[in-house]
């Protein structure tokens, strides 16, 4: 009997959690924008309010959506440089079919068109992924392929200007789903959070999220394991692209027009956020939560800098540059850590 308690004694210290088996690379990203949110307070008082925080998550919803999709390919190894111009493509298209009058009824265009762009962007993904795997051309290069299509295609469709929204009826009707709110809550913030809690979901609870991770880890021990490798890599294309669409549903509505300028550089913000969220870019780890809130970050970092004069807000382009660089490197020093 002694012997039994003895054993339960030593035993207990073993299941007993504690600060080592944090895993740092979730908990950066948080304490990070904590940090910033103290550094945007003592820059400027009015920063902390909540109207400027709410404007701030408002802003972010663009890329936050797209990193969530980003999230999916990075986890499994893969790359997409074309989200950017995948953006002014599909929101052309969806703008060209809204002004062409095929719907007399506002409400029915607008749903139809809506559903369209959804539809565009999950074939935009489905052919990156299938170029990335039936092709077997590596990422970097079928997704930089693919970007210059869309810019092209876009650039022909707007014939080098911009396409605008013409409805008034239209307009009036899709502009509540960018300036509306539900309960208090900006709907951009409330999509948001409906796609990041679907897509934690699906990478956390459902066999094709473990899939994604195994694929990520190593390709060979997932195929080995009865993964379909080409599989799980070709619909995490299809999610960046629908995730995509659902940017450009909250896109447009916002300007009520778009040109081949539009996205420019958003893939660079869009890795830089899962990157800064504690994803691996080489794969095998996903964190969708920890995405948004490098979206977040990416987007109080160019609200303080609008608001303090310490630094130009010119410079944010580079500012985000060392913000991926520097993440990659606080990852390693937290992997090598025992």
């Amino acid at each position: 009997m002694e012997k039994l308690n003895t054993d339960s004694e030593t035993a207990a210290p073993r299941g007993r959690r504690t600060w080592r088996d944090i895993d740092l690379r979730a908990v950066a990203p948080f304490a990070a924008l904590a940090l910033l949110l103290l550094v945007g307070a003592f820059v400027n008082p009015n920063f902390i309010g909540l109207t400027n925080l709410a404007n701030v998550a408002t802003r972010s919803a663009f890329i936050a959506i797209i990193a969530v999709g980003a999230t999916f390919v990075i986890s499994s190894g893969d790359l997409d440089l074309s989200v950017g111009s995948m953006v002014a493509f599909v929101a052309s298209l969806m703008i060209l079919f809204m002004n062409s009058g095929a719907i007399a009824d506002p409400t029915l265009t607008l749903v139809a068109a809506m559903a369209l762009a959804v539809v565009i962007g999950a074939m935009c993904g489905l052919a990156n992924g299938l170029i990335t795997t039936l092709g077997r051309i590596e990422p970097f290069i079928a997704t930089l392929g693919t970007m210059g299509i869309y810019r092209g295609l876009t650039t022909w469709l707007s014939q080098g200007g911009a396409i605008t929204l013409k409805s008034p009826e239209i307009q009036a009707h899709y502009r509540p789903v960018y300036f509306g709110s539900v309960l208090g809550l900006p709907v951009p913030i409330l999509i948001i959070l409906i796609v990041t809690a679907i897509a934690a979901f699906v990478l956390y609870r459902t066999r094709y999220g473990r899939h994604v991770v195994a694929v990520g880890s190593s390709r060979d021990v997932a195929r080995y394991s009865g993964i379909a490798v080409d599989r799980v890599r070709t619909i995490a294309f299809v999610i960046q692209g629908l995730c995509v669409a659902i940017a450009v549903l909250l896109y447009v509505p916002r300007l009520g027009s778009t040109s081949a300028t539009t996205g420019m550089l958003w893939e660079l913000q869009a890795i830089t956020a899962v990157v800064v969220g504690g994803t691996a870019l080489k794969g095998g780890a996903g964190r969708v939560w920890g995405t948004i809130c490098g979206a977040f970050i990416l987007e109080l970092v160019g609200n303080i800098m609008l608001l303090s004069n310490f630094i130009s807000e010119y410079l944010i382009g580079a500012i985000q540059g060392s913000i991926i660089i520097i993440a990659m490197l606080v990852q390693r020093s937290l992997v090598r850590k025992p």
